[in-house]
């Protein structure tokens, strides 16, 4: 079909492309094309049949009662969709992100249509995807139906393009993409970062998420020099490093003087940043999570997070008994290539304890499953300090771990560990 290019929101009709039946993959995150959601969720029950796949959603419009005319799937509960999980309304696929992409191009994943938000096309009439590269342009390529959110306040990112041409609905809109501000900061939070950022040297490449911890690390690097960048996501703190200066990817093997990233979280500060600025590129997860690429980077310090540690340094970033809080995300793929980089580091952050102190994130048995495996960690931080543990013996990761967990739970976790410590395994 030639584009049909919608000016007026009340022209949208979705039954006019979309089949009863038909399974739709959404851009994510601050690339969520919102007003394609809200059609969705209006017009969804009168067509019937439909399922969708969304990697995060911050913009709050997926509530329990919004997705009762399709089913909703994702890779995890992250962001905006837990309130989906805590209801079960949300269908979790275990998976790294980096094997989103590739489970679209076989048809595991399916996608009949793509809904994504891009920037207003350049002179050559090409859109940018904006604020969101990851898996998206997987999911064109695969779609029947290509559907465009073209926001006029989207910026336009160097990367990867969408030709008009290659778009079949072209929705016109002018709205802010979904924000996601700063986490706060706290004592825990500054402590934490005090002692992920001695891992950070002069010319270290960093992978970070977003929210509090990541936040008050990078305000910390504010000394280095020549820091780089390649990431799955990034945050507002990417602004301020380089405009300090702090971040020149000047002494990267590959991509030097660009900060690689997937996906833009943040606020309005980082859009406009963002907007054609050659320091930073858009990458596909076939690049920013691709191991062949990491493993090119040296001094690449990864730093992710977890729900809980146990006392061999299994890692659940996932769930916590019968709730499902968070996901695989990319936490595998860069704890692999921080761990195997030379020079570089993989740290899994996590506060000491949880609700309200009164449950130890370091434990004897995980209540949730394995997201990262022992054999792959290597640091793990909380406020108390850093236990690395990459090349360690069972015993001695016990005794690492323990001294890094919160001190009214030691004495437990001691005589949890007496056995692996006895045995040594």
């Amino acid at each position: 079909m030639g584009v049909k290019v919608l000016s007026d929101v009340g022209d949208l009709d979705l039954s006019q492309f979309l089949r009863p039946g038909d399974r739709i993959v959404m851009g994510q995150a601050c690339g969520e094309p919102t007003t394609l959601v809200e059609a969705l969720i209006e017009q969804s029950p009168g067509i019937g049949g439909l399922s969708a796949f969304i990697a995060t959603s911050f913009s709050g419009r997926f509530t329990p009662a919004a997705v009762s005319g399709f089913s909703l799937a994702s890779m995890g509960a992250i962001g905006a969709l837990r309130s989906l999980t805590k209801e079960h309304r949300l269908g979790v696929i275990p998976c790294h992100v980096s094997q989103i992409a590739p489970m679209i191009e076989a048809g595991t994943i399916g996608c009949d249509i793509a809904f994504v938000q891009v920037s207003p096309a350049d002179a050559n009439g090409d859109h940018s995807f904006g604020l969101i590269s990851d898996h998206v342009r997987a999911a064109v390529t695969k779609a029947r139906v290509v559907v465009a959110e073209v926001n006029e306040q989207v910026p336009f990112t160097h990367g990867e393009l969408l030709p008009a041409a290659e778009i079949d609905v072209a929705v016109q809109v002018s709205r802010l993409p979904v924000e996601v501000p700063p986490g706060r900061i706290g004592a825990t939070e500054e402590a934490m970062a005090r002692h992920a950022a001695a891992y950070v040297e002069d010319g270290s490449v960093i992978q970070t998420g977003v929210g509090a911890v990541p936040d008050a690390l990078l305000r910390l690097l504010h000394d280095r020099k020549d820091l780089g960048v390649h990431s799955g996501m990034l945050g507002d703190g990417l602004v301020e490093l380089v405009e300090a200066g702090v971040v020149t990817n000047a002494r990267k093997r590959i991509d030097r003087g660009v900060s690689v990233n997937g996906a833009l979280i943040g606020t309005k500060r980082l859009y406009e940043f963002a907007h054609r600025n050659p320091r930073i590129r858009m990458c596909a997860t076939s690049y920013t999570h691709d191991a062949a690429v990491l493993a090119r980077l040296d001094r690449l310090v990864t730093i992710n997070s977890a729900l809980e540690v146990d006392l061999t340094g299994q890692v659940n970033a996932e769930q916590s008994g019968p709730a499902y809080l968070g996901g695989t995300g990319g936490q595998v793929d860069f704890v692999r290539a921080g761990a195997r980089s030379p020079g570089g580091h993989a740290i899994i952050a996590l506060p000491a304890t949880a609700k309200g102190g009164t449950v130890s994130r370091i434990t004897a048995d995980l209540s949730g499953p394995v997201t990262t495996a022992r054999s792959d960690v290597d640091v793990i931080v909380t406020e108390f300090g850093a236990a690395e543990l990459r090349g360690q013996t069972l015993a001695e990761r016990t005794r690492r771990l323990i001294a890094v967990a919160h001190p009214d739970f030691q004495e437990g976790l001691a005589r949890a560990a007496h056995t692996i410590q006895r045995r040594g395994f």
